[in-house]
């Protein structure tokens, strides 16, 4: 299983905070975005965290691993 996760304003456009997959061989985390939104590619500014720790859109995914969807972060 994997666990996907979605905060903020993406929680609010995909309609999801969390969404339990099964593994699949080849599973990448751009590849969860497609699966679950169904969109070929995600906002460049979107961030991806890989059980906690960023990572880039082709990022293997194996069984038991948190991947995380979030807006950039800002503050000041």
């Amino acid at each position: 299983m994997v666990n996907v996760l979605f905060f903020a304003s993406l929680r609010e456009q995909t309609g999801h905070s969390q969404v339990a997959l099964e593994w699949q061989e080849g599973m990448t985390a751009g590849g969860l975005w497609q699966q679950i939104v169904g969109a070929d590619s995600m906002a460049a500014s979107t961030l991806i965290a890989c059980n906690q720790t960023y990572c880039q859109p082709e990022q293997a995914v194996v069984d038991g691993d948190e991947v995380a969807f979030f807006p950039p972060v800002t503050g000041g």
